[in-house]
């Protein structure tokens, strides 16, 4: 892991699809998916729509838990669980949306939660047909 995960970060598979005209910077993070740290994600969604790409938000925030004394590896746990949970919906992206560390009768633990993203090449009916149910089916058979 190269930077520590916090409210913001954004992973991206490490095969996904990107415009040629956005450079990501970061690095590996975990089973083929690194961190950007260049781009924030409003700067990040406004190249992939300005390189006429889409980059959707999927509905439905993931939230994990993993408990542990070392809260740095309770964090790694749980966002190995939100990609575990994105990869399953065939998506690309995660945007990490709250890191927390509490405790139970003293008990460690972190909450992790997400939102999954997809970014790919965007086509012609996307631009008059985006609704759930289009978002749904590109997202479970990308390209």
């Amino acid at each position: 892991m190269t930077d520590a995960i916090k409210t913001g970060t954004i992973l991206i598979e490490g095969g996904a699809s990107m415009p040629d005209s956005v450079r990501l910077e970061g690095g590996a993070y975990s089973n083929g998916w690194r961190s950007v740290n260049n781009l924030e994600l409003n700067q990040l969604d406004t190249a992939i729509h300005k390189a006429g790409w889409t980059f959707f938000f999927m509905a439905g925030e993931i939230k994990i838990t993993a408990f542990g004394f070392d809260r740095e590896q309770a964090v790694r746990r749980a966002v190995k669980r939100v990609i575990t949970n994105v990869e399953s919906h065939k998506c690309n992206c995660v945007e990490i949306t709250e890191v927390s560390a509490k405790s139970f009768l003293g008990m460690p633990y972190v909450n992790v939660s997400a939102h999954s993203r997809i970014s790919r090449k965007a086509r012609r009916s996307a631009v008059t047909h985006i609704n759930s149910t289009w978002v749904l089916r590109n997202c479970t058979n990308r390209t």
